[in-house]
């Protein structure tokens, strides 16, 4: 599979086949993936949860926000939920360029997922206080995001953005539809 092959299917999927489970192993070899990216000023100040418990799940889910574009919706139902969970941690103290190592770090674990045929959702908006007791993470551990992941049930597409609304939504099909940019908008400018 070409990379921008991995990328097309590389999708926030929000809805998932509960009963097809992500075992530990499946979770390890996708955060292994990250230790073999860059790391501003080689840092490596991440740390991470793996979740594939089905309890630990449960008591998750009520933390999680998951579409702001879509207020009438609660998030998946039973039997679409999430089967693990990877939570994101940093020392911010060690690295105040953090940021880039969380965004490489999201990437990659996501495209890994998606490699193995599963997908995934960054969740950002979560109650982290009740998270954080939950889990039992230490003050000097700033929680980033939760990554939710699981086999999709549902089908993303990409639409090109009109009219500059960068909003996703779902049509009568529940086909869930996300506008990107063109390229043309993404080169400022190029120099030859």
């Amino acid at each position: 599979m070409t990379l921008r092959e991995l990328l097309l299917i590389n999708r926030s999927y929000r809805r998932f086949y509960q009963e097809v489970k992500i075992t530990g192993d499946e979770l390890k070899d996708m955060v292994e993936n990250v230790r073999f990216t860059p790391s501003a000023a080689n840092k490596q100040p991440l740390k991470f949860i793996l979740v594939s418990d089905e309890s630990m799940n449960r008591d998750i889910f009520p933390h999680l926000k998951w579409a702001g574009y879509l207020p009438d919706w609660d998030g998946p139902g039973v039997g679409e939920r999430p089967t693990a969970y990877i939570i994101m941690l940093g020392k911010r103290k060690e690295s105040p360029n953090i940021d880039a190592d969380y965004g490489i770090a999201m990437q990659t674990i996501l495209l890994s997922a998606a490699e193995k045929g599963y997908g995934g959702c960054l969740i950002g908006s979560l109650d982290k206080d009740k998270i954080r007791l939950l889990l039992d993470i230490p003050d000097e551990l700033e929680i980033s995001v939760i990554i939710a992941l699981g086999k999709p049930k549902e089908k993303v597409v990409i639409d090109e953005v009109k009219n500059g609304d960068i909003k996703y939504w779902r049509d009568e099909h529940q086909v869930h539809h996300v506008p990107k940019r063109s390229l043309a908008e993404l080169v400022y400018r190029e120099i030859k």
